[in-house]
């Protein structure tokens, strides 16, 4: 004998409800007395680690260490002897002072403004839209105090 749908539509109703009625009781998210997360676990792991986190990033940004990041042009200062390594996508500008490329056997970096690929050891030209096209160790190195400014991914080296 078939079931009425009206009967089917009742009883998934009535399972419904008896769930949601029920829901709350079983998975009770977490009480004064059992929490999600204990005081003792942030005072304990997090802050440490947290607070050991802060400290390095401090500790980078005063060296110029570390890698960098950044979606905007930013201002970065080189002295004479730094090198500057970039990964692909990464745009430079020398705004200050004389640079040299670093190029690999796969070729330089792209001098967007002129329409070559600079090479190894070429002269880093002023106001000129450099990309770095490859993540495979490419670069410049500060022949004196340098003003660069760079969009993308890079360290300091």
């Amino acid at each position: 004998m078939k079931m009425p749908n009206g009967i089917k539509i009742g009883i998934a109703a009535g399972v419904c409800a008896v769930i949601i009625t029920a829901l709350p009781v079983v998975a009770n998210p977490g009480s004064e007395s059992d929490p999600l997360i204990s005081k003792s676990y942030i005072t304990d792991t997090v802050m440490p680690q947290l607070q050991e986190y802060v400290k390095e990033e401090v500790k980078n940004q005063m060296s110029g260490a570390g890698e960098h990041n950044s979606e905007r042009f930013e201002v970065v200062s080189l002295t004479a002897g730094q090198k500057l390594m970039c990964e692909n996508g990464t745009e430079l500008i020398l705004r200050m002072g004389s640079a040299t490329v670093i190029a690999t056997e796969k070729g330089g970096l792209a001098d967007t403004t002129a329409g070559v690929d600079l090479a190894n050891g070429t002269a880093m030209p002023s106001n000129h839209l450099l990309i770095v096209p490859v993540n495979d160790g490419r670069g410049i190195t500060a022949n004196n105090d340098v003003l660069v400014m760079v969009k993308g991914a890079y360290t300091i080296q």
